[in-house]
């Protein structure tokens, strides 16, 4: 039994002021606890009739399901209802009340019969002398599992210091079967709505465990009929005053004599009809904090802001025609619009998002979805029935306790892949609230056409630790849709991703990583990993930061270099460049380092010495503004050439060593060069070289960009100091 369970009670003045202003959805009335009490007390019924107590949730259930085998609910009633009698909740009602409550919670979001009969006797193992063999011997495995995963949940005290440990234990739980965490929720449901004699302390205390783990859960688990529900009981008790007055503006706005929600969707069904489109328009309320988060954000609320009207159809080729048909018949607001359908969500939910404006100025917001979507939206997870098939051989337990569930979230997986590196509770703790804030997912595909599921703004470095673990230690870059990118990359869905990995045993991640790590794997692995070597951790890249300088008389940079450089003796000369003008030296200008066959131009500096540029070089731009008359210039038949290039890199041992080397074997003289300190992870060399050759100069840059580690190489751009 858990705490909450044990010491819940009747509504009270918090849990009970959740009033239902206006119903979010047609569902049954809920149930008189004092009378299903009364039910539960006359025991089971005979063997070929279903006990009266449980007559709701069966009449929820067939809702759902209407040819299911209602058999094991009849007896797994009978077995907790005689195990739990005598036991009493403190409000007075006996206890089977609970788990029915649960039960019917369950039902109504449409689970299938062994989640409900697990649910009905989710407390007897830990609370009566029912054993699990007796559960599978009655049952079968699938509900014994179930139970047996949600009594180690309850066994474990909510305490302060044992909340990490708790939710450890639900993660792995729940990635064995998701169904335990419905059951959970159902369970935390039940509870919070009758939470309101507790101690206040107490009523904060397992709130604040409400609202910053089990709902982004119910979030991630698709199940918003339980998280709306849940965020406004946790909103009434942490937050009363606020919530009174959300409660005054919803009460308010019901007393209006308009509603434009309701205009709105009236003449919304007028178009549909003229449209020939079968559709459902209904008015969906928004629940408190919803209201609340609005009225944040806009200010003075209208009565189109209280709601959203839904629109729900027979097919998925509908949604667009409905959509059509509203933004060529009303005024869209285009801003507003997201295609759930097209890219669903992490957390199965798919639907048309857009918002109309009426003449006065009211936006309405509008969702349009199929009546199977609006099932799965509504209870996620839980809708999906029992994701095993009835082979035997399938459904039995492999020997590590794992089975592969085929509708656990990718993000699951990625929790229980974490959750056993890190390296205390604390770090689990705060990492899992980290975690479970991001509220959508990406897709980013692999070369191999493989998939990886990431957060939201997950970078490089993460796709690189979900695809490589620790090994991703090693990775110098990547490509993202066939272009080098740097790790820190932010990916967007649909992305492909090509992780470039070094071969280098002695690489190591850095520091900097962690500034664009975003997923617990790969914040964690990086830490361990810093944390097992301060010592390297402690020198970045000591390899990178080297410069050196060729031949004394180059320039240093690009930047350095002036239109004054002098051709060295032996290097290039003015035989090939020809010059019209007679007896006029020639020099090449170091800004723009221009080789054949660029495009070059000329003007005349002192000494009668021309300088040539590379036509777009921005020094051409500034002389000519100045008034300075160009000379004609042209290549000549030496093909000799001197130039500068940049070479863009990833941070790794030995990179300058491997890249000098591979420029001397395409024939390059090294004049100067310079290699900038590096930065995130990325690092700039500049070389100005002599080929004997200009044609050698696709070559080389080729032979360079394929050093490890080099993501580009380019001729240096025209610089715009100096000319």
């Amino acid at each position: 039994m858990s705490a909450e369970a044990a010491n819940s009670a009747t509504p009270g003045p918090v849990a009970g002021a959740v009033p239902p202003v206006v119903p979010r959805r047609k569902t049954r009335a809920r149930i008189d606890l004092r009378r299903l009490g009364r039910a539960a007390l006359l025991g089971p019924a005979s063997r070929d009739r279903l006990p009266d107590a449980i007559g709701h949730v069966v009449d929820a259930h067939r809702a759902h399901h209407p040819d299911a085998d209602l058999e094991p609910l009849r007896r797994a009633y009978v077995l907790a209802e005689s195990s739990h009698r005598g036991q009493m909740r403190k409000s007075g009602e006996p206890y089977i009340t609970h788990p029915l409550a649960v039960t019917l919670i369950l039902a109504e979001l449409g689970a299938e019969t062994t989640t409900l009969t697990a649910s009905l006797l989710h407390d007897t193992v830990e609370d009566t002398d029912v054993t699990l063999d007796q559960v599978g011997e009655e049952f079968g495995a699938e509900v014994r599992f179930l139970v047996d995963g949600v009594t180690k949940l309850e066994k474990v005290d909510y305490g302060a210091a044992a909340e990490p440990e708790t939710f450890r234990k639900m993660l792995v739980a729940t990635g064995n079967d998701v169904r335990v965490m419905s059951i959970k929720l159902a369970d935390r449901l039940h509870n919070m709505r009758t939470l309101g004699v507790m101690r206040p302390e107490k009523q904060a205390r397992i709130a604040k465990v409400t609202r910053d783990v089990l709902i982004p859960l119910a979030e991630r688990l698709g199940v918003q009929a339980l998280k709306t529900e849940l965020e406004d009981l946790v909103f009434a008790i942490l937050h009363p005053e606020e919530y009174e007055h959300t409660r005054e503006l919803i009460v308010e706005n019901a007393s209006r004599a308009d509603d434009p929600l309701a205009e709105m969707a009236e003449q919304m069904r007028g178009v549909l009809r003229e449209a020939d489109i079968p559709a459902e328009v209904l008015i969906r309320p928004r629940h408190f904090v919803s209201v609340h988060r609005v009225s944040r954000k806009r200010g003075r609320l209208r009565g189109a802001d209280f709601g959203r009207l839904l629109v729900l159809v027979n097919e998925d080729a509908d949604c667009y025609g409905v959509l059509g048909e509203l933004h060529t018949c009303m005024t869209p607001v285009v801003s507003e619009f997201k295609d759930f359908i097209a890219v669903p969500k992490f957390n199965l939910y798919q639907s048309l998002h857009t918002a109309v404006a009426r003449e006065d100025g009211q936006v309405t917001e509008v969702l349009i979805r199929t009546h199977q979507m609006h099932k799965a939206a509504e209870a996620g997870v839980v809708a999906l029935g029992n994701p095993y098939t009835p082979s035997a051989e399938e459904q039995a337990v492999a020997g590590d306790g794992e089975r592969a569930d085929p509708t656990r979230p990718g993000w699951l997986s990625r929790l229980l892949d974490w959750q056993e590196a890190a390296p205390d509770p604390d770090t689990f703790w705060s990492t899992l609230r980290e975690d479970l804030a991001q509220d959508r997912e990406i897709t980013v595909f692999r070369p191999d056409g493989g998939t990886l599921g990431l957060p939201e703004g997950a970078t490089c470095v993460d796709a690189a630790y979900a695809q490589y673990g620790e090994d991703a230690h090693a990775c110098i870059g990547a490509r993202v849709n066939g272009r080098l990118a740097t790790l820190s990359t932010v990916l967007r869905d649909g992305d492909t991703v090509q992780l470039l990995m070094g071969q280098d045993p002695a690489s190591e991640p850095s520091r900097e990583w962690l500034e664009h790590a975003h997923t617990p794997a790969a914040r964690i692995a990086i830490q361990r990993w810093l944390a097992a070597h301060p010592a390297q951790a402690a020198v970045e890249a000591k390899d990178a930061g080297v410069a050196f300088r060729g031949e004394a008389e180059g320039p240093t940079s690009p930047a350095a270099a002036g239109e004054g450089s002098v051709v060295r003796p032996g290097g290039r000369s003015a035989a090939n460049v020809l010059v019209d003008r007679a007896g006029a030296s020639v020099r090449l200008a170091g800004c723009c380092t221009p080789v054949p066959p660029d495009e070059v131009t000329g003007f005349s500096v002192r000494g009668g010495v021309v300088t040539v540029h590379r036509v777009e070089c921005a020094a051409v731009a500034r002389m000519k503004g100045a008034g300075r008359a160009e000379v004609g210039v042209r290549w000549g038949e030496t093909a000799e050439c001197r130039v500068t290039l940049v070479a863009e890199s990833f941070v790794r041992p030995h990179l300058l060593a491997d890249l000098t080397e591979a420029m001397a074997q395409e024939g390059a003289e090294i004049v100067s060069a310079t290699v900038e300190p590096p930065t995130q992870q990325r690092v700039r060399h500049t070389y100005t070289v002599q080929l004997p050759d200009a044609a050698q100069l696709p070559g080389l840059m080729r032979a360079m960009r394929n050093v490890a580690g080099v993501y580009d190489v380019t001729r240096a751009q025209p610089q715009t100091q100096g000319a």
